[in-house]
């Protein structure tokens, strides 16, 4: 398959050659634990404070604020269990039906286990929270709002400096999972990143994740941004590794490659996603205007730049993601995480989508622009398959 036609850059982007180099430098090395006291133990610490430093710097944030761990699934966890635990302003949470499950599940274990109050405020028709919405479901003994920044399966991006900053003025800790727009919007922890002027969501938030592999990193890697003043406690016990935070021996070779990749993500960031928002908008009116009975969702405008998702009726995503794959094409029917599930998308589902009309759903996220010849294959394919079942009259954004 030419590179070109992988298209589910949400799922996994292609790794790149910078963090390829980097992980191979650490592997090339020899074997080493930052741990040790010994010369080689020295030279694998000196390789993780290095890329601690690199994501802080890239990411506006400081070393202190950043805890490695396993990807973004383990620093979803650890933010929401870590802080909710650590922070007893109370036992209740507000978060909305929407969220990737490493953070509903993590909700759903605190009420299970620990006896906390959850409360999932609704999204609209395009996936969007409204902030007076998140703002009166805050009590005075919310601990926690976790709100992610952009949606991996709809692309829509929430409004999180206004919510964040709302919620914070009622007390309450937030946190927004922001592994699927860090790698392509101006995101900072901070006052300001140092590749872009702009802050977003900026000092508001009290903890953010991230993951390598959206960046073009290595899998097995991410990072849970937290402020220095805050206390967490620990999801994984033993050794007291990332300043007692998250025990376990570092992958010293993904957490290079993560920095490297990061480093190389952030000095493209505002050319990139200018360069696949275009390209995104002529695929989606393509799409819309020549492809029987479909339907863009998420936003039509405030969504992640290189993603475009619809559903089509009369068509099952499945036949519609192998159509494409004979053609070449890499694509997903919706989140990787539930991949393999026949269950209808929830996120759809809580937009108002029927059960039938979801499970049509098609997603194309982007790692590079398409050329002209790979959107008018893409756009027969899908015209080739509504035709075979029927498909009735063009839908609308």
């Amino acid at each position: 398959m030419p590179s070109t036609g992988y298209l589910d850059a949400a799922a996994t982007a292609p790794l790149r050659q910078e963090a390829r180099a980097a992980m191979l430098a650490v592997l090339d090395a020899g074997p080493a634990n930052p741990s040790s006291v010994h010369s080689p133990g020295h030279r694998a610490k000196a390789v993780v404070d290095e890329a601690r430093a690199e994501v802080a710097a890239a990411l506006g944030a400081t070393p202190a604020e950043v805890v490695f761990t396993s990807g973004g699934t383990e620093a979803n966890n650890l933010a929401v269990t870590g802080l909710a635990l650590a922070n007893p302003r109370g036992r209740h949470l507000v978060t909305t039906p929407i969220e990737h499950p490493s953070v509903l599940e993590s909700c759903r274990f605190l009420e299970r286990v620990f006896g906390f109050e959850l409360t999932v405020v609704p999204v609209d028709a395009d996936g969007r929270v409204d902030p007076g919405t998140v703002v009166s479901a805050i009590r005075d003994d919310t601990t926690l709002v976790s709100i992610g920044l952009a949606n991996g399966e709809i692309g829509t991006v929430q409004p999180i400096p206004e919510i964040a900053a709302a919620a914070r003025a009622r007390g309450a800790l937030v946190h927004t999972d922001a592994v699927q727009a860090a790698a392509s919007l101006p995101v900072s922890f901070g006052s300001g990143r140092a590749d872009a002027g702009e802050a977003w969501p900026g000092d508001h938030v009290d903890a953010m994740t991230i993951a390598s592999h959206k960046f073009g990193g290595p899998q097995g890697a991410g990072a849970l941004l937290v402020r220095r003043h805050l206390r967490l406690e620990p999801i994984l016990h033993g050794g007291g590794q990332e300043r007692g935070a998250r025990s376990g021996t570092e992958n010293v070779a993904a957490i290079a490659g993560f920095a490297a990749a990061v480093r190389a993500a952030s000095a493209e960031i505002g050319t990139r996603a200018l360069a696949l928002l275009r390209n995104r908008d002529v695929l989606v009116e393509r799409v819309l205007s020549e492809v029987p009975g479909t339907r863009l969702t998420g936003h039509p405008s405030e969504r992640l730049p290189g993603h475009a998702s619809f559903v089509v009726e009369g068509v099952s995503g499945e036949s519609l993601l192998v159509a494409l794959d004979a053609a070449g094409f890499a694509v997903s029917s919706g989140s990787a995480c539930a991949a393999g599930k026949d269950e209808p998308s929830p996120t759809l589902l809580a937009m108002g989508f029927t059960s039938e009309l979801a499970q049509t759903a098609i997603r194309f996220t982007l790692p590079e622009p398409l050329a002209d010849a790979a959107l008018d294959r893409i756009v027969g394919v899908l015209r080739g398959e509504t035709r075979g079942a029927g498909g009735a009259s063009s839908g609308s954004a």
